[in-house]
């Protein structure tokens, strides 16, 4: 048990030496060097709130504009996520300090906002919205100052600090709305080592706001667009009365700070978020519980197997050889091809595809190319290897359907390439029209729908095809028994080896092994927060897979002792238990987590809850089913059949 301690600790070690080694760029991610007096751009990402789960873009509210307003070009992970980058009036030079400003041109002329404008801000400050900015590529955060448990004295001297991410647009107090105003910007640069006679550079390495809430009288502003912001006791907040006119100022101001943060690390701040002793725990816990489980299991069924074949292959007395019974009987009927092969093979193909993208993508964000700094990158990864991971998903397909006897090739080709994807889409459209009504900025724009389908029609299509072509022309995979002419009976099951049964058995250890994970991953898509964890998350898909094998073998096994020779659909369902466990915890996670009210939003929840699931089921279902086809193919080699 220590060398297994000795071996973790060396595994988590190589893996933090992963997390460790972001100091190397990614192209793209270039530093920007600023000299003083250069202008740093201030840009606005969207609004978001974890109560509503719609993103809005930020003119969607009455904002002060430039005069001329530019959309960044976006690739497409930016856009499902509800990103529209766009310029805003700020106007910030490097290391250059603002005490006020008045942010709209006219000085000394206060904002109106009409009836429906002041409608619009306090609905939006009850939903609980947080404005996103960005300042050279890095996401705006305000700091949140609390006293941990510690002891008294410790009290005085220590405050922990954490960061959430953008800024609330304004509070509630009673009734009554108040919007954030006034934005102090603190901007953190670190100066770069340059020889004697070359000017200074700078880099922006942190972005914090400190966001207030002042009274149109509190702020005196004067012809030059400068204000002077009231002593901190005596000012009131400025209210928003949602049924009338409302008169304000929108200023902020700009105060620089040097920082020792270097470039390659400023985003440590933003992805030291979330308490990491508790992965480390839970992972360790995780492989120790797979690894001790993993151990009993393949002991149990090696030992029982060795038994069994070497019973089987003993040349008694016939008459005992008569009476036998569990796995040998049923050699006759295991490899009689089920009923709807090609669905079958169309699951199993797109749950290769899912693999196949999913192992390549944590594998590549684990080396640290898809981090949160080079923005959507991760969906448009995802997006288009799983169009070219067609090819893997048409391959084994193919051979799998000529292996069950299947003829019609190309529209088993056609099943695979639209069956799951084609629910996908039509759930996600459904879902879009919904977001569409509300004007969200996360509702996918039509032209990108329609690239979309192209690439689905144009790459995705295409690629199945040619797989399953291949893959149907190859060799089907060599059974080692005959299939006899007639199927033979199948006895009366116990209760226990009922389908839904099987699924809550075998869902419960693939489950337990990933969790934690689970819950990191729902705060990540819920509650906007950074995802950053690849090198845990790959440890966790690796033990996934092995415990999804190990069931699944185990569950054919007794299934085959009980002499049911049903198992090809039934092993697909039962290793997929795990989504069953995984849809509890996202209802559990809603219940508990979440304070969605609204029917939208919780359509919306439980829409893409559907998907996750959907996608799981087929991963983990053809994780297991891969598993118990060799098992099988194994284990009837091994015995002497007349």
């Amino acid at each position: 048990f220590s060398s297994l301690q000795e071996r973790l600790r060396y595994v988590l070690g190589l893996l933090l030496l992963l997390h460790s080694t972001d100091s190397f760029y990614v192209p793209g991610v270039a530093p920007i060097n600023f000299h003083r007096n250069d202008p740093v751009e201030i840009k606005a990402v969207k609004l978001t709130s974890s109560r509503t789960q719609l993103p809005y873009e930020y003119y969607s509210l009455p904002f002060c504009q430039p005069s001329k307003i530019t959309y960044k070009a976006e690739n497409l992970g930016e856009v499902l996520r509800g990103d529209r980058i766009v310029n805003t009036p700020f106007q910030v030079s490097m290391n250059v300090e603002k005490k006020c400003e008045v942010l709209c041109n006219f000085p000394n002329k206060p904002v109106t906002l009409t009836v429906e404008q002041s409608k619009l801000i306090a609905e939006r400050i009850r939903e609980d919205y947080y404005v996103h900015l960005i300042a050279d590529n890095l996401p705006v955060a305000t700091r949140l100052e609390f006293y941990s448990n510690r002891e008294e004295e410790e009290k005085k001297k220590e405050k922990d600090v954490q960061f959430e991410h953008g800024y609330r647009l304004g509070f509630m107090d009673g009734n009554k709305f108040y919007l954030h105003n006034h934005l102090s910007f603190i901007l953190y640069y670190h100066r770069e080592d340059v020889e004697e006679s070359q000017e200074h550079t700078y880099r922006v390495v942190r972005f914090e706001v400190i966001p207030q809430s002042i009274k149109l009288e509190d702020l005196k502003a004067d012809e030059k667009s400068m204000c002077t912001l009231p002593e901190a006791t005596g000012s009131a907040p400025q209210e928003i009365d949602p049924t009338k006119e409302n008169q304000l100022l929108f200023t902020y101001s700009v105060h620089w700070e040097e920082s020792d943060i270097k470039w390659a690390s400023r985003w440590d701040t933003y992805l030291t978020m979330s308490d990491v002793q508790i992965h480390w725990f839970s992972i360790i816990n995780s492989v120790v519980v797979v690894f001790f489980l993993s151990g009993i299991l393949s002991m149990i069924i090696i030992r029982t197997l060795r038994k069994d074949i070497a019973n089987y292959n003993k040349e008694d007395d016939i008459e005992d050889t008569m009476e036998e019974s569990g796995w040998k009987l049923v050699h006759g009927d295991v490899f009689r091809p089920p009923q709807y092969p090609m669905i079958l093979s169309s699951l199993l193909g797109s749950g290769i595809q899912l693999f196949c993208m999913i192992l390549i993508v944590i594998f590549v964000a684990m080396l640290g190319m898809l981090s949160p700094s080079s923005r959507g990158a991760l969906m448009t990864t995802a997006c288009f290897l799983f169009m070219f991971m067609g090819v893997f998903g048409g391959f084994f397909a193919g051979r799998l359907y000529r292996t069950l006897k299947g003829h019609r090739w190309k529209k088993g080709a056609f099943c695979t390439a639209t069956l799951y994807p084609g629910v996908v889409f039509g759930i996600c459209f459904v879902l879009n029209c919904f977001i569409w009504g509300k004007h969200s900025s996360g509702a996918v724009p039509f032209p990108t729908m329609v690239a979309l389908l192209c690439m689905w029609f144009g790459i995705s299509l295409p690629l199945v095809y040619l797989g399953y072509y291949f893959g149907f022309r190859k060799q089907p995979y060599d059974n080692p028994v005959r299939t006899n002419q007639i199927p033979r009976q199948i006895p009366e099951q116990r209760w226990y080896m009922n389908k839904f049964v099987g699924i809550l058995m075998a869902g419960i250890l693939p489950f337990g092994a990933m969790f934690i994970e689970l819950f990191f991953i729902f705060s990540a898509i819920w509650e906007n927060q950074f995802y950053y964890l690849f090198g845990f998350l790959f440890l966790v898909f690796i033990i996934l897979v092995v415990s999804c094998s190990q069931i699944s073998i185990v569950m054919v096994y007794f299934q085959l002792c009980a002499e049911d020779y049903r198992w090809w659909w039934r092993t697909f369902l039962v290793s997929g238990g795990s989504a069953f466990y995984v849809l509890i915890y996202a209802v559990f996670y809603f219940v508990n987590k979440l304070d969605i009210v609204e029917f939208i939003p919780s359509l919306l929840y439980f829409g893409y809850t559907a998907l996750m699931v959907l996608s799981f089921w087929l991963l983990t279902g053809t994780i297991g089913f891969y598993a118990a086809y060799m098992f099988v193919r194994k284990i009837y080699a091994a015995v002497k059949i007349d």
